[in-house]
């Protein structure tokens, strides 16, 4: 009799065992991510037509969060400190852009990263911020660039003022995401955190290219493996996924390599595109990060108390 009893609870335990298998593979969070790779034209009605019909086309591939590129509608005005024009085309947020990257978003039913836009704040200030949307087209916030650079082409402190947000995390209905812009994506500090916030995807829209010889002299080293080197280390260090994504073309002196691409939580490369336009779409499986933190418990094993020096 004993042993019918056993029987009937071993079986009944590789029922359970079974059916939450079945049950974790079901709702295991994977998620279609899509990096808009694009070339940007004087006309900045055009730039946001072509985002749309991109967006679109990532749609149809799958995408359920896309993201747009640093700046997406202009060229690359900070290649010039004193582009007086440029500031005529900074705008509110809300404003007319953000009102359509709603509407392409609610459409959609996506959540959808605004790559950065040339925000006029009230107070007079200008800003270089990115708008975060969810499915049902609600802008759910703001990020203002944190780190404005000023070197040879990038003269970004002329015209930005640096980001009084914060490090933000937005609990989007396909997870939780910090969009980071560009020059960010070479401090940790960022993307740490981010990872201590909760995110479990780091977004970086960035313009970033290669500089004519006749401008400045190659001794800075190769700037695309150390951008993505940079980046790749905060995937591994944080356990997240990273999604980078730039521009292409040519633009003045400046050529704008591309090179989009998305990093698993152990910095493993999914998929990278090349130098001209293109859609990345990669599956993330969310379900990878926290098994992954807790494995290297590289966040557990911080040690806060003697970090002062960073702050000060």
């Amino acid at each position: 009799m004993c042993a019918v009893y056993a029987a009937i609870l071993v079986s009944q335990w590789f029922l359970i065992l079974y059916y939450s298998i079945i049950l974790l593979l079901v709702l295991r969070p994977i998620v279609k991510v899509g990096l808009i790779q694009m070339k940007m034209s004087a006309d900045s009605v055009q730039n946001l037509r072509h985002a749309e019909e991109m967006i679109a086309h990532a749609v149809t591939k799958g995408a359920q969060i896309v993201c747009l590129p640093e700046l997406f509608l202009s060229p690359y005005f900070c290649q010039k400190k004193d582009d007086e024009s440029a500031f005529e085309t900074a705008e509110p947020i809300p404003g007319s852009t953000t009102q359509a990257l709603s509407q392409i978003a609610k459409k959609h039913q996506i959540v959808l990263v605004g790559g950065s836009i040339f925000e006029k704040n009230a107070d007079g200030k200008f800003y270089n911020t990115t708008p975060v949307f969810d499915t049902d087209g609600v802008l759910l916030g703001t990020y203002r660039k944190t780190h404005i650079p000023e070197d040879i082409l990038y003269h970004e402190q002329h015209y930005f003022s640096p980001g009084d947000t914060g490090i933000k995390v937005f609990d989007t209905k396909y997870g939780k995401i910090c969009p980071l812009i560009c020059y960010d994506q070479w401090y940790p500090e960022a993307a740490r955190m981010a990872v201590l916030k909760g995110a479990e995807i780091l977004f970086y829209p960035t313009a970033i290219g290669t500089i004519d010889d006749s401008v400045e002299e190659n001794i800075t080293g190769d700037w695309e493996q150390m951008w993505r080197n940079a980046q790749l280390g905060h995937a591994a260090s944080n356990n997240v996924f990273v999604c980078a994504l730039n521009r292409v073309g040519r633009e003045s002196a400046m050529n704008f390599w591309g090179g989009s691409f998305v990093a698993d939580p152990s910095s493993t490369i999914l998929a990278k595109a090349g130098d001209q336009e293109e859609i990345v779409i990669v599956k993330c499986d969310l379900g990878k990060v926290k098994p992954l933190q807790d494995a290297w418990m590289f966040l557990k094993n911080r040690r806060p108390e003697v970090y002062d020096d960073l702050v000060s």
